[in-house]
């Protein structure tokens, strides 16, 4: 039976973890997991064998970081390595299922990498294909931390085969992935790419879990996989130990399963006897799976943000595309991206909760341009997108690489334009705006308009396509040509809105074309529309009026509750357009929104009037301080921070430059940084190594899987004040303590802070660390603190 139809009547039991199995069973530190699939090969399928007998329904293979890049030097090739792990599984299930198990490539992503979206592609399928091959049941995606690369597996799991797909994302104590993304956004985005059940794991206990659990099950539709770790590492008697026991991990579990959670399991510190008690709970307590029903929402997804049509008024802004804009225009010719920055972030300051791209000009390279638009437009604000054009090649390759769920724009009644679309937005998960027009033009009035909106959305549904995810536009055609358009298409709103059960977009501005004072005819329009139900104006945010009208409505509509936002916005203010934000192109500015190309122009000019020195005590430390305040208290994330760093080391390379002429050096300092002896995971390591580096330090960076006797010599050699140790897996921290006794053991000062995913104060402490850092800021700020004796900074362990 395919383990679809099973989820559909009975909970499914995961196995637990197979590197804490390892390390009861003497895992040799420094050897990959993976290979042991050859060279220990009985000891992996006894570990298999003891989780089927402890009840559970599927086995994961051994094949967490097969891929080229975690071990090309194993000796192994991947397909070997996922042939052979799914082999053992599978001589060892006895009928149960055995899933397929990966994870994360181990490299970053662009733009904070330099991982492409297609690279990822590409590293999956060189997994996939093998896995299929060689039988898997289904396929696992867990412990990913970055939603885009999640979202590149899947696309690619679902490209090559019907097989389920399940997957786990891991969420950080803040509720948020690395790389920002909430829940919410984390299930929007993946729950439309044809992926067969969503959940979390890792780094966290259940109990940890349970809040982050309650909002995945109120947004998802599918079934819900949750499998935690034992609570948190310790060590004690220099062996690596969880927390939670046995009959607390299965209290709370239990609890898990009563709010909906239908596939359960364990992680990191868990064991067979976390697995039986969780079947022999389950056998007491029946398999019914609890049956939830999270209510169909229309939503949309940045990398970090979702936006969700509900009761409130959505703007869309519709200032990039080039119609009737010269200087758009113009931008798009000469490729000046920082004019389609600055209209994104002047929208999105003035209440776009949306923007539209749309870069439609014959005599450029619109594929080309959309999709560097998509990127930049991305880098300096967090808005969802829609997507705006009418090549259904370019739609398909922006959709594919939005970082995120993005709107459509858009499908229309024409059979052979819902021929093109349809297929775009049932593969990427992207919801569609729907035009109520078709092969017999425009509409006449409104009977047309409600059964095009019909026939457009039963159409749909034979892909599986929501009506959440239809947005549809009933179109604005001028009063001054038909009198009644105007009346006809707030008509069709009421009736699709309360008929068909979907939300509505509208352009407003083409209803007073040909006529005297458009302002004020669109502005009334607008107020007229969003009575009727309007739900997502697209408009121009930055004409005072529209705003105006919007805010206003919602607090008379009851939308602006107490109207907090009315009275927060105009509350003792001048009008809207002086008190928008202005775009200060200061170095200062450009460092907080991560304006990388701008930042060496603004340099050269600062340094006609200052010095290298001033320009970085005086304007880049502060403003970097202030990005990092901004990073720590969750106003932005880990991918804006590194925007920021770039773009200061692009300040920083003029400055070198200009220094260098003047026999000066702009270095604060030599850091060392390494993944310990064994451990082959360095995305934690890179990213505190990009952080310093953009902080005026020189990094030496030892890479991954380091001697202890390298670390030792290099920290003497260099005669450096701090060395930066990072790891990943339990099996390796004790090689972090012993890095740290050799270094104290040859006589060096320098200081010593530790990170990673299994680390917490309390560890780092026990392994006589000086510092733990939480997150790559928390290692710059060390930095700061040592090397520039900031005593306000963090405070050593002890």
């Amino acid at each position: 039976m395919d383990i679809r139809s099973f989820l559909k009547e009975r909970l499914v039991i995961f196995d637990g973890a197979m590197g804490t199995m390892l390390q009861k069973r003497g895992l040799k530190v420094g050897e990959i997991p993976e290979s042991l699939n050859f060279t220990h090969p009985e000891v992996i399928k006894s570990i298999h064998a003891e989780y089927i007998d402890s009840g559970c329904h599927v086995i994961t293979s051994n094949t967490f970081g097969a891929n080229s890049y975690k071990t090309g030097k194993s000796g192994y090739s991947v397909e070997e390595i996922i042939t052979k792990g799914l082999s053992l599984a599978k001589e060892a299930a006895n009928g149960k299922y055995v899933a397929l198990g990966l994870g994360p490539i181990g490299k970053l992503m662009e733009p904070v990498g330099d991982m492409s979206f297609e690279e990822a592609c590409e590293l999956y399928k060189e997994q996939i294909l093998p896995g299929l091959k060689a039988g898997a049941d289904l396929i696992l995606f867990e412990t990913f931390t970055d939603l885009y690369e999640m979202k590149a597996a899947a696309i690619t799991a679902r490209e090559l085969s019907d097989l389920p797909i399940f997957c786990s994302i891991t969420l950080e104590e803040n509720g948020r992935m690395l790389m920002g993304a909430d829940a919410l956004t984390a299930v929007n985005t993946l729950q439309d790419l044809g992926i067969d059940a969503v959940g979390i794991n890792c780094s966290l206990g259940p109990k940890q879990m349970l809040p982050m659990v309650k909002e995945i099950l109120k947004y998802s539709k599918l079934p819900v996989l949750v499998q935690p770790n034992a609570g948190l590492p310790k060590v004690i008697d220099g062996e690596t130990v969880f927390d939670v026991g046995v009959d607390e991990f299965v209290e709370t579990m239990e609890q898990m399963l009563t709010l909906g959670v239908s596939i359960i399991g364990g992680c990191c510190g868990t064991s067979p006897e976390y697995i039986k008690g969780i079947a022999d709970r389950v056998s007491s307590i029946g398999d019914d799976i609890v049956k939830v029903k999270a209510e169909p929402f229309t939503a949309v997804s940045s990398a970090t943000k979702t936006v969700v049509l509900d009761e409130r008024i959505r703007v869309i802004g519709e200032r990039i595309n080039p119609t009737g804009k010269k200087l758009l225009k113009e931008a798009l010719k000469t490729q000046d991206y920082a004019y389609i920055e600055d209209e994104a972030i002047r929208q999105v300051n003035a209440g776009a909760d949306l923007l539209d791209i749309n870069v439609g000009l014959p005599e450029i390279d619109e594929e080309a341009a959309m999709l560097e638009a998509i990127k930049r437009v991305s880098s300096v604000v967090d808005v969802p997108l829609q997507i705006d054009s009418a090549d259904p090649n370019v739609i398909e390759k922006a959709v594919r690489y939005y970082n995120g769920k993005a709107i459509i724009n858009s499908v229309n009644g024409k059979q052979e334009v819902m021929d093109a679309i349809f297929p775009i937005v049932k593969k990427y998960g992207a919801c569609v705006i729907a035009l109520t027009l078709d092969e017999r033009g425009l509409p006449k009035d409104v009977n047309e308009r409600i059964e095009i909106a019909e026939r457009i959305i039963r159409e749909a549904a034979k892909y599986g396509i929501g009506k959440e995810r239809i947005i549809v536009d009933c179109l604005t055609l001028t009063v001054s040509a038909q009198q009644r358009a105007g009346k006809d298409t707030l008509e069709a709103i009421r009736q699709i809105k309360s008929r068909l059960g979907v939300k509505t977009t509208l352009g407003v501005s083409n209803v007073s074309f040909g006529l005297p004072e458009r302002r004020l005819l669109n502005r009334t329009f607008l107020a007229m529309a969003l009575e009727a139900g309007l739900d997502a104006p697209i408009t121009d945010p930055l004409v005072d009026e529209y705003m105006d009208t919007i805010r206003a409505f919602e607090t008379l509509a009851f939308k602006d509750i107490d109207s907090k936002d009315y009275i927060a916005h105009y509350g003792g203010r001048e009008s809207v357009a002086e008190s928008t934000p202005k775009l200060d192109q200061g170095l200062t500015e450009i460092i907080l929104n991560g304006h990388i190309e701008r930042a060496a122009k603004a340099t050269e000019e600062l340094l006609k009037t200052r010095k290298a020195m001033e320009i970085i005590e005086e304007i880049i430390i502060p403003a970097l301080e202030m990005v990092g305040k901004d990073f720590e208290s969750g106003v932005i994330f880990l991918p804006q921070l590194i925007q920021s760093a770039d773009t200061v080391k692009c300040s920083f390379d003029i400055l070198r430059e200009a220094m260098k002429s003047a026999g000066e050096s702009i270095s604060y300092g030599k850091i060392v940084l390494a993944t310990v002896k064994g451990d082959i995971h360095d995305i934690g390591k890179n990213i505190v190594k990009v952080l310093m580096e953009n902080y005026g330090y020189e990094v030496i960076d030892l890479g991954k899987d380091v001697d202890i006797e390298l670390i030792v010599e290099t920290a003497r050699k260099e005669d450096v004040k701090l060395v930066g140790l990072s790891a990943l897996m339990t099996t390796t921290v004790v090689n972090m303590e012993a890095t740290i006794k050799a270094l104290r053991q040859a006589g060096l000062t320098c200081k010593v802070a530790v990170g990673g995913a299994v680390l917490n104060p309390e560890y780092a402490k026990k392994i006589n660390a000086d510092f733990y850092c939480k997150d790559a800021m928390e290692g710059v700020r060390v930095a700061n603190l040592i090397h520039k004796e900031k005593a306000d900074e963090p405070t050593e362990l002890g």
